[in-house]
Parts: C-alpha cells; sequence; structure tokens
C-alpha cells in the first residue's frame, strides 16, 4: 500500500518541543526562541490538542491498538499492503523495537506529552489551562503506560536532566493523583466542549485507569497476569462511573451509527471525549476521521478506498445478526452509493442493486476466511463505522470519539461482575443489549462480558487492551495459529529511545 497519510505533519515549533521528552540533545533556550516568546499559551494548548490527531491515522498508535487483537488484520495483496510486513508482524506479534508503528507510536504519544508539558511549564498559563494540560497529559501517559510499560517523564523542575524511567506502575499512580488533583479546576461538560478537558471526561478517564489497575500494577516480568482486581480498585470505577451517570447528561444513543456519523455532534447522546470536526476544516483539527473507512473500502465502493484491513472470521461470528451493531442501511449513504455500515460480506452492491466488481470483473464479493499473506483483492469482511459524507468524502464533520458513555456502562459493568455483583452487572449489559435489538443474556461470564465490549466497541482501538485484562490476548486466531509469548502484551521501547535516554530500560522478553 503506497498511500498511507500523515494526517498530523509537525511543524518545527512541534518538533523541536518532542524534544523535552524523548530526545537530549535540544537545548531549552532554542525551544523558548522558538514558542514561548512568538506564541500564546493557547497556541501551546492548541497544539497539545492537536497532536490527538494522530490517534486518527491507520497506522502508529491505532495499528498498535488493534491489528494485535482478534478483531483486526491487515492482508497483503500482491504488491498492495504489504510494506515490508508491518501489518503481519503486527497481527502475528512478532514486531520488534525498530518496528515502524512502534516508533511512531512512542514517538507520537510523547510528542503529545511534551506538548502538553510546555503549557504546564509556563507561567503564563491559567489554572484551567494547567488543568487542560494536564488531563492531556494524563492521557497520553495512560496510552504510553497502556502500550510501553513505562514513561519517560520530564521534570519541569530540572529541564536540564534526562527524562526520568517511571515504572508502570509509579506512573499509574501519578496519572490517578494528577486527574483527582485537576477535577476541581476542569468546567462541566456541555453539548459544545467534549473536544476539551473536562470533569466528566477526567472522570471516564480514571475510571478507564483504575479498571487497568491490576494491569498495570503487575509483576514487569510476568505482565500478562494472572491479574487480581482489588475491590478497592473496581470500587474506583463504579464511583467515578456514577459521577457520569449521575449528571444526567448521557443516555445511549438508540440508532447505534449515529454515534460515528458526520452529523454525531447533534446525533449521538453518549460523546464524552472527541476530536471536535466541522466539515471541510477537520484536518486544520489534526484529525482525519475518512481514514476509518478509506483503510478498508475497496477501490469500486464509493468512497473508494485503500482496500485494506478486514475482520477476523470468528469476530464477525460473534454477533447475532440481528444487532443493530452488526450492520444498517444509512439514509443518504446506502440510498446514494450503495455502502452500509457495519460489517460488510459476501456479495457487494451499488445503490440500485446492482452487484459490484472488483477491477478484473468478478463480482465483488468479500469472503470470510483467507490466507493474509496471498490475499486477493476481495478477501475479508470490511467494517464501515465512521459514517462518509458524501458531500465531503476527504474533509468530513464527524467527530472522533475517544471516550463515550457506552463504554462507560460496559465499565461499570465490569467492576460490578469483577467484585461480585454479577447480577447489578447483568442488568447493565441487558439494558444495552435491549437498545442494540439483542436478547437478554441470562447469565454473565467473562467470556460473555468480553464478547459484549467488542460488539459494542469493535474498531474503537480498546480491543488489545480489553483482551490483555480478560487473558485472551495470546490466544491463536485467524492467521496466528500458535499462542504468543506473555510478554507480548507490552511492547518494546524502541532501540533509539534506549540510546538517547539511558534511564529506560527494555521490557522483559526483548
Amino acid at each position: 500500500m503506497k498511500n498511507i497519510r500523515k494526517i498530523f505533519i509537525p511543524s518545527l515549533v512541534t518538533i523541536l518541543m518532542s524534544g523535552t521528552i524523548g530526545c537530549t540533545k535540544l537545548d531549552d533556550p532554542l525551544l523558548d526562541k522558538t514558542d514561548k516568546a512568538s506564541t500564546g499559551v493557547d497556541l501551546q494548548l492548541k497544539a497539545a490538542y492537536q497532536s490527538l490527531g494522530t490517534f486518527t491515522d491507520q497506522a502508529a498508535i491505532y495499528a498498535l491498538t488493534e491489528h494485535p487483537s482478534d478483531e483486526m488484520q491487515g492482508p497483503t495483496r500482491g504488491a498492495d499492503w504489504d510494506d515490508n510486513g508491518r501489518w503481519r508482524n503486527l497481527h502475528t506479534h512478532t514486531w520488534n523495537n525498530q518496528s515502524d508503528d512502534v516508533l511512531a507510536a512512542w514517538n507520537n504519544l510523547n510528542r503529545g506529552h511534551a506538548l502538553a508539558n510546555e503549557v504546564i511549564g509556563d507561567t503564563r498559563a491559567t489554572k484551567l489551562q494547567v488543568a487542560e494540560a494536564k488531563y492531556l497529559r494524563a492521557f497520553y501517559m495512560y496510552y504510553t503506560v497502556d502500550i510501553f510499560g513505562q514513561v519517560a517523564f520530564r521534570d519541569l523542575a530540572n529541564p536540564s536532566a534526562l527524562p526520568k524511567a517511571l515504572s508502570r506502575k509509579d506512573a499509574t499512580a501519578q496519572i490517578i493523583s494528577e486527574l483527582k488533583a485537576i477535577s476541581g479546576d476542569l468546567p462541566s461538560a456541555t453539548s459544545s466542549n467534549t473536544g476539551t478537558a473536562t470533569k466528566e471526561a477526567a472522570a471516564f478517564l480514571l475510571a478507564k485507569v483504575y479498571l487497568n489497575n491490576a494491569v498495570f500494577s503487575q509483576d514487569p516480568a510476568s505482565p500478562a497476569g494472572p491479574f487480581t482486581f482489588a475491590k478497592a480498585d473496581m470500587d474506583a470505577v463504579i464511583a467515578n462511573a456514577d459521577i457520569i451517570i449521575n449528571s444526567g447528561k448521557y443516555a445511549l444513543t438508540e440508532n447505534y451509527f449515529d454515534n460515528f456519523h458526520y452529523e454525531n455532534s447533534t446525533r449521538s447522546k453518549e460523546l464524552i471525549f472527541v476530536i471536535q470536526n466541522e466539515k471541510g476544516a477537520s484536518n486544520l483539527n489534526g484529525s482525519s476521521p475518512r481514514n476509518r473507512y478509506f483503510m478498508t473500502t475497496h477501490y469500486n465502493q464509493v468512497p473508494s478506498g485503500w482496500n485494506g484491513f478486514t475482520t477476523l472470521s470468528d469476530f464477525y461470528n460473534s454477533f447475532e445478526k440481528t444487532d443493530s451493531r452488526f450492520g444498517a442501511a444509512i439514509p443518504g449513504l446506502t440510498d446514494k452509493k450503495g455502502l452500509r455500515a457495519g460489517f460488510l460480506a459476501g456479495q457487494q452492491f451499488d445503490e440500485t442493486g446492482k452487484a459490484l466488481l472488483d477491477r478484473s470483473g468478478s463480482p465483488l464479493s468479500f469472503t470470510l476466511k483467507y490466507d493474509f499473506k496471498v490475499a486477493n483483492e476481495a478477501d475479508g469482511v470490511r467494517v464501515i463505522k465512521y459514517i462518509p459524507d458524501l458531500s465531503d468524502i476527504d474533509s468530513p464533520g464527524n467527530d472522533y470519539v475517544f471516550f463515550r458513555y457506552a463504554d462507560l456502562l460496559l465499565m461499570k459493568a465490569e467492576a460490578l461482575h469483577r467484585s461480585g455483583s454479577s447480577a447489578a452487572a447483568l442488568a447493565i449489559v441487558n439494558n444495552l443489549r435491549a437498545i442494540r435489538g439483542v436478547a437478554a443474556l441470562t447469565s454473565l461470564t467473562d467470556k460473555a462480558l468480553l464478547d459484549e465490549r467488542g460488539r459494542e466497541m469493535y474498531w474503537e482501538g480498546w480491543r488489545r487492551n480489553d483482551q490483555i485484562r480478560f487473558g485472551t490476548f495470546a490466544n491463536p486466531v485467524d492467521n496466528r495459529t500458535t499462542a504468543s509469548p506473555a510478554y507480548r502484551v507490552v511492547f518494546p521501547i524502541p532501540q533509539r529511545e534506549l540510546e538517547i535516554n539511558a534511564n529506560l530500560k527494555q521490557n522483559f522478553g526483548y
């Protein structure tokens, strides 16, 4: 695949800022000259928010959270999508500390962290600006902790020193402490500020951290567990979830795909923290929701995509076919160009019902199982979650979703389940299932809960995280026929970062 698109091209100022975390060869006076003297704190804070746009690329952070899981794979189709095996290596858990996406994810997360630090360390910043920047730093640190198992942390009081290497456990404790400290300084959520730090966004992130605290507190030499989920952590998940639930500001959205529609800012009742995009201007925010459909649609579909990523057969088969999350016709899209939302399997059609063809003239019929090393152009079930706007395919107005209400409810259900309150957890899950149009479960097991999270949250960047917590990440799947080594639940620290910062140590197993 030759047209991997970089959705966030950092300016010189941003590149220089990134040196405050990962590189020790740039001098702080240069940072002062290029940014602080020529821009306001508001622009520094805006840059820290804009760095979130890197999450919308199909590579780097998103690739690490999805391709190693049981819900996504990137087939090689002849000369297309080989990319020196990068997608296959992610799916087969054979990456190393010089893999493209490992290095890019580390750099992008640390760039965002560094940009937040610029605001936190600026004496001109207001209490609110510092609180927002600390929220963003906690957000970037959360992903760094989850993906890489340690954090390079710059002491702002001693900027000339090498960044400290915070262990997974210590970095998690700092995230929790900092989020608690800033909550009172953040505004409450409204319908117009979902793209900025709020009390509710901080409570959601706290709930997510506590839910994973058993994973993050694990002995680094046995990072895959088994895990012990402390009742105090589960109680904290529930308490933070209840802050959001009891606010009365959110509800489950009846039409599932309205959460990802190009009008989701008004259609969805679930959005807690997003990248707010405006039609025709989304690229100015460093965000490109179009990647989510371009990375999967076939050349002869509309929108004409890159014919790339697919889901796995077992994940596809985990859905009841009446589940509204499984697929739907979208007014203004399906009736105009034939494309449906959800999972696209079998023969594909245009808006008139005419069968689509592949480039060789054969029926465009997406297959379920295939060898992803030698796939053809019609192999693999495709997934459409973000709804294309046919009036502006390249710069649509879909807000890009990080945190939403359904996830929060499932986190609370999981915390209740792990605390022994399975009846209360089952009630939450069955209420969600009823709104999604499927029958109630009669009991709740770990497997049932993980399956439900998959059906609700697929392709949103949470599956690797969920599978690790439930102990299934290393299991064999389509095109990965043997169990993976346990240490693969975290990624390696990039080699060049080890050479730059002697405080960082390579993760166990690498």
